[in-house]
């Protein structure tokens, strides 16, 4: 569902999503209790609607209709992910300026983050986006 703004609470329809478009902030719904996953930063999601054809196999293999979804906390400091670069279409951290392509299953593009966003499968039902399971690696930084 939707995390922030007028929309707050709200389910997400794969039309809400444009192609090519900013992504959206959101938390996971517990299907059977409708409790939201919302008591940890760590299960932000970034949905992003992008050209099938344009992602990965492996990336492709996990979306729905060219939707995918990434944690949206970075994997450098845990800082949230909030940029979105519209020219090269990638995820961008403001703290340290790590970039993830979401077409490419997260994988960093530059800065110093050392590993790609967890990315999250899902699919389609009845026109809501719903998690296909669980993130494919552990969200967030992790110390060393």
């Amino acid at each position: 569902m939707f995390a922030g703004g007028e929309r707050k609470g709200d389910v997400i329809a794969l039309s809400d999503l444009v192609t090519g478009q900013p992504p959206l902030l959101a938390y996971p719904v517990d299907p059977g209790s409708k409790v939201v996953r919302d008591g940890s930063r760590l299960n932000q999601i970034l949905l992003v609607r992008l050209a099938a054809e344009d992602l990965a196999a492996d990336t492709r293999a996990r979306s729905a209709e060219g939707v995918v979804a990434y944690s949206g906390v970075c994997t450098h400091t845990g800082c949230d992910v909030a940029l979105w670069q519209a020219e090269t279409r990638r995820f961008r951290c403001p703290c340290h300026e790590s970039e993830f392509d979401p077409r490419d299953a997260g994988r960093v593009v530059g800065g110093p983050a050392p590993r790609r966003l967890p990315g999250l499968p899902v699919n389609v039902v009845d026109g809501v986006i719903v998690a296909g399971g669980s993130f494919m690696s552990r969200p967030g930084f992790q110390p060393t």
